[in-house]
């Protein structure tokens, strides 16, 4: 089964009272894809789970509510799952048009300096200067978002490998 689903995105928080979630989608171009279902890995088992309501928050987050998911202890054990879509529901277009820097939305931060700064959480494009915004145990940062900076881009790990200015960041990201 594994051969036959694509991973989409994964399950963040509950939200509310009544068992909503929040989805992150790895790609702008994966919440454009109307599904009634999505699946999500529970002991290396592919189970649907099948959307009651959807709404979407911004291009790559959504709450989601799904059918037999009433209370915040249910949804509480669905978070940090990844959630995944058969193939067939996805076109190789969607994936070749994705473009602009949401596409890190998800990705981990590593400078050769600092090592590991975090995850990629949303992109600050609201001025001239874009910004990840990364998050990282209770630490946030903005980090500029200018290829200046990329050493690498792992896609597969979802890695993206950086050399940022000394400074930029403070030295204690423990």
């Amino acid at each position: 089964m594994a051969e036959n689903v694509t991973p989409i995105g994964r399950l963040l928080k509950p939200h509310g009272i009544k068992g909503e979630m929040t989805l992150l989608f790895d790609r702008r171009s994966y919440s454009d894809i109307d599904v009634s279902y999505y699946f999500l890995e529970i002991d290396g088992i592919f189970v649907p789970f099948f959307v009651e309501e959807i709404r979407f928050t911004n291009d790559t987050t959504a709450r989601v509510k799904f059918e037999g998911v009433d209370d915040v202890a249910t949804a509480t054990r669905y978070a940090d799952l990844r959630v995944y879509l058969p193939k067939e529901s996805l076109t190789v277009a969607d994936e070749e048009t994705e473009t602009g820097w949401d596409f890190f939305v998800g990705y981990t931060i590593i400078d050769q300096t600092l090592g590991n700064l975090g995850v990629v959480e949303a992109v600050d494009n609201a001025t001239m200067n874009v910004l990840f915004a990364v998050k990282r145990n209770n630490s946030e940062y903005l980090i500029p978002a200018t290829e200046d900076f990329i050493l690498e881009i792992d896609e597969q790990e979802k890695i993206l490998h950086v050399d940022l200015p000394q400074g930029l960041i403070e030295e204690s990201t423990e």
